[in-house]
């Protein structure tokens, strides 16, 4: 009857034990994130290093070519951007072509209905203004004629 007892009050320590245990898989999970984790961490003390070295091993070459390497830099860097501008400019205006070219058509590309909307509204101020201007010159003569 004491065994029992015994083995009772064991069974519940036991089954707390296991439950709060964790599993071989969390275990396995654990141990690979902290191998890629610390692969990495070394890795990047590595290129740091590897980093560090080359660039003592440079800078008397950079130091002595200065004068040569220094405008070629910049010749190329000049040279690049200039490129990539022209060519920028050629994707906006292929671009912008291709727009006016679905709108003339009658495609109705992006924005059309604003463009249809301002063009309206100087439409509507040229009339407003021409008919100002034409009743100007009239009374500017009337003005003069009377005041002879």
């Amino acid at each position: 009857m004491a065994d029992q007892q015994q083995h009772q009050q064991q069974q519940p320590i036991m089954k707390n034990l296991h439950e709060s245990s964790p599993s071989t898989r969390q275990i396995v999970r654990f141990l690979t994130a902290a191998t890629i984790g610390l692969s990495l961490l070394v890795l990047s003390g590595l290129t740091l290093t590897g980093t560090v070295i080359g660039l003592i091993v440079a800078t008397p070459l950079m130091v002595l070519f200065s004068p040569v390497l220094v405008p070629a830099v910049i010749t190329l860097g000049l040279l690049t951007m200039g490129f990539l501008f022209s060519g920028g400019c050629g994707v906006a205006a292929a671009t912008a072509l291709t727009w006016i070219y679905k709108y003339v058509t009658g495609k109705h590309p992006v924005g059309a209905d604003k463009v249809d909307y301002a063009r309206m509204r100087i439409a509507e101020k040229a009339k407003e203004l021409g008919h100002y201007a034409h009743s100007q010159p009239q009374q500017t003569h009337q003005t003069t004629t009377t005041t002879h």
